[in-house]
């Protein structure tokens, strides 16, 4: 489940390339929280070493570090032994992803998607052209592990791997990295439209068709495939961001420690 993970602990230390600089590292370190990227209870890099990898200054780095102990997501010691430490908050994921999702403005959500829709849809494209029909079976594997995987952090884990290995398949460093970083950025935030078991069939329709259209060669339409599965995502957690969502349907139910629905909202889930 995570043979990609080495890969992306690497993009969660490297620069941040954004005026909002402390929102930045907030974002990107919070997401590799819930993303399970950075493990509870393990330490973070020293203040210089970790301002430096991140291409901030120490005071920027601290402002950051602020923000997310009064999140709960990290817990500073001083003295010998001490440092920041990575602290995953008791309760609900959900709960934690709908505040991260209030700090993303609708207009960088829409910036997003369409950065991601165009990243991924230029790997799908080469991806078409260079890859043989017996190199496909990552994309296969993942498709399936998405179809039976039962809670949200697991999906969207797997949905993010299933874009990174589009991009490998198009034999694409660049892009292949481009991906990674893309979630760090958004990846974890996913959870909450991807615990929608409608929505859920929906994607794994969408990457069936985009592994077709990769192994036909069919260029064109792997790329449209690729951008629409990136669109319809990222549309409906813009809609969540709006209010706008159908209350009948979200915002998704908690999820139990197995990763299941609780009793009481499944059925409006499950039943579309």
């Amino acid at each position: 489940m995570n043979r990609d993970r080495p890969g992306a602990r690497r993009v969660v230390f490297t620069p941040v390339d954004t005026l909002a600089r402390v929102d930045a590292v907030v974002r990107r370190l919070g997401d590799a929280i819930d993303l399970g990227l950075l493990a509870d209870g393990e330490q973070l890099p020293g203040e210089s070493d970790l301002a430096a990898q991140l291409g901030v200054s120490t005071v920027t780095l601290r402002e950051a570090l602020m923000a997310l102990r009064q999140r709960g997501l990290v817990t500073t010691r001083r003295g010998r032994g001490g440092g920041s430490f990575v602290t995953v908050p008791d309760g609900p994921a959900e709960d934690r992803l709908l505040a991260r999702l209030s700090d993303w403005s609708t207009e960088e959500l829409r910036d997003l998607a369409d950065h991601w829709a165009a990243v991924s849809g230029a790997a799908a494209r080469l991806a078409a052209q260079r890859t043989e029909p017996e190199d496909l079976q990552q994309l296969q594997r993942s498709l399936g592990e998405l179809m039976e995987a039962k809670d949200s952090g697991a999906r969207s884990r797997i949905f993010g791997r299933f874009h990174v290995e589009l991009a490998a398949a198009a034999q694409s460093a660049r892009l292949t990295r481009e991906e990674v970083t893309l979630q760090t950025e958004v990846g974890a935030l996913l959870r909450l439209v991807l615990c929608e078991d409608g929505h859920l069939k929906d994607t794994a329709d969408r990457h069936h068709a985009v592994i077709s259209a990769v192994h036909d060669g069919a260029d064109d339409r792997a790329r449209a495939l690729a951008e629409q599965c990136v669109q319809a995502s990222m549309a409906r957690l813009i809609e969540l961001r709006l209010g706008s969502a159908d209350s009948a349907r979200g915002p998704c139910p908690k999820e139990g420690p197995d990763g299941q629905q609780s009793p009481s909202r499944k059925h409006r889930i499950g039943g579309t």
